[in-house]
């Protein structure tokens, strides 16, 4: 299928001493190519000669009139519709947070007390974007509430970084060693199959997730990536979170495109009762918090899988799924520092260093739409069954480091970010956003509905 795929645009790209543009590109590339394989499966709705076409089925979802795509020997190569990867388009993808505005304000992306601090002998890399992390930060550094830059800066200059590191780990707070560039072995992707269960048909489809329905677990930036994109491309995404735990305003108008949202606190038993009846008829999980996290409600892959046969749950850590950080909490600047990123990307001074994008996060979330939808095809092509699928931030960093050739830029073609943005009305006002990368022939150009809310959508199935 590879023959499938081109690539145009800027090479200057997302510069770095890693090969981040390289990383970029094929993750949405991996993710298009899964998109348009499954589009071809369900007939993409086209008619004899070519063009989108078909109406709309029976329960109103975009699609033709012929009978369900059931098992069948694969897509030959020829029916996948071509897919051409625009690098500027994926590179104002990656950080399209930064380029994110509600009514010409720009959010702020890092809290103060989130960055680089020199510990007392070395560097340290603290995460404090949310109220109670911030809170448990001070509280482990013995610090009181109105704490600044400043006095943060100086109680850690006396501290060892590894002392840090775990005095925030026993706190619930997030702190991290720097430490130089390692080999990793963290798998890219982690696949399994569960049972011989045969999924439910799919009627062809203008879309290829169209009529698919996912529950979106997820928060702050890869799981939430993957799921717009699914919602992208015709899924009906439902985010759940708890009500006991905040989430920023902001970061949800960046990636709540295309889904919607509620809030079900899963201890009291009418809200459960809702998410059992949501779970009972959907195709898709996508959890992103930590390993166990989730076990003590019900909700391990196994018990997920058991109660709804055929499901595919896609799980999204970010230390890994083995070793003693597996059940750490992490966020991408935080992998960076403690896999070697942020040290082999350090300047002259010795001073820690940042890929030009959080492209763990990004690029995580590409490759887990891409298992979604290749898992899709899989079961429809003659091996049914339900899927657990297991991706990471520290394999993709590992497979950043380790896994990408760095290959010198083709072309110096200039980049325009301003090409891969657009303009939007939503509940948080007028919106300037990034435009999906996701690209093959018929692919949508844009979502279907801006963001929503956070958490003020009902719990129930389109």
């Amino acid at each position: 299928m590879l023959e499938r795929v081109s690539f145009h645009g800027p090479d200057t790209v997302l510069p770095a001493r890693l090969p981040v543009r390289q990383l970029a590109r094929a993750t949405v590339a991996a993710c298009s190519l899964a998109a348009a394989e499954l589009s071809a499966l369900r007939g993409a709705g086209r008619r004899g000669d070519g063009r989108p076409g078909g109406g709309r089925r029976g329960d109103g979802q975009p699609g033709g009139g012929q009978a369900g795509v059931g098992p069948r020997e694969g897509v030959a190569v020829e029916e996948v519709p071509a897919v051409r990867i625009d690098q500027g388009a994926v590179a104002t993808a990656f950080v399209s947070e930064r380029h994110l505005q509600i009514d010409g304000r720009t959010p702020v992306s890092f809290a103060p007390l989130s960055g680089f601090w020199q510990a007392a002998d070395g560097w340290v890399r603290t995460h404090a974007n949310y109220p109670h992390h911030r809170a448990r930060l001070l509280t482990a550094l013995g610090l009181p509430d109105g704490t600044g830059p400043d006095q943060l800066a100086a109680t850690l200059r006396d501290h060892p970084a590894e002392w840090i590191q775990e005095r925030a780990y026993e706190a619930g707070a997030l702190a991290v060693a720097v430490v130089p560039a390692r080999e990793t072995t963290h798998p890219l992707a982690e696949i399994r199959t569960v049972g011989e269960t045969a999924p439910r048909p799919l009627p062809a489809a203008a879309l290829p997730a169209a009529g698919i329905r996912v529950l979106d677990l997820t928060r702050v930036i890869a799981g939430p990536v993957a799921t717009r994109t699914l919602a992208l491309l015709g899924a009906d995404v439902l985010r759940i979170d708890t009500p006991r735990l905040p989430e920023a305003e902001d970061a949800h108008a960046d990636t709540g495109f295309g889904k919607r949202s509620t809030r079900l606190d899963l201890a009291d038993p009418a809200a459960r009762a809702a998410f059992e009846d949501l779970l009972a008829t959907a195709d898709v999980v996508v959890s992103g918090y930590r390993p166990g996290a989730l076990d003590t409600h019900g909700l391990a892959p196994d018990a997920l899988l058991e109660r709804r046969p055929g499901l595919i749950v896609a799980q999204l850590n970010a230390w890994g799924w083995t070793g003693p950080w597996a059940a750490r909490r992490g966020f991408d600047s935080l992998v960076q520092a403690g896999v070697g990123i942020a040290a082999t990307e350090a300047g002259p001074d010795g001073h820690p260093g940042v890929l030009p994008a959080q492209a763990l996060d990004h690029g995580t979330g590409y490759l887990i739409a891409a298992g979604v939808l290749r898992a899709l095809t899989d079961q429809r092509t003659g091996r049914p069954g339900g899927r657990h699928l297991r991706f990471s931030l520290a394999g993709t960093a590992s497979w950043l480091q380790h896994g990408i050739a760095t290959v010198p830029p083709l072309n110096d073609e200039p980049y325009a970010p301003g090409a891969g943005l657009a303009e939007t009305d939503s509940s948080y006002g007028r919106l300037r956003h990034a435009l999906p990368p996701v690209a093959y022939d018929g692919a949508p150009a844009d979502w279907a509905r801006p963001p929503g809310r956070w958490g003020t959508d009902e719990p129930v199935w389109l």
